[in-house]
């Protein structure tokens, strides 16, 4: 499970697993791109993305153009 954490104004405050060449938006924006499905949200601003390691591992190795 990858966490991520909100402002109350919904930008992103703290994310797992995020690559240095990203910000915290840009990666949220690429898992919900490629992992939409997989996201689950919960109560205080959190949600998480529920991906296997692989998955995690081709989503981080993602270059945008």
């Amino acid at each position: 499970m990858l966490h991520v954490r909100f402002h109350p104004d919904a930008r992103v405050w703290d994310i797992a697993e995020c690559p240095n060449a990203l910000d915290k938006e840009q990666w949220f924006k690429v898992l919900c791109a490629r992992f939409g499905s997989k996201y689950q949200t919960r109560a205080g601003g959190r949600g998480f993305f529920r991906i296997s390691r692989i998955e995690l591992e081709s989503a981080k190795a993602f270059r945008p153009h």
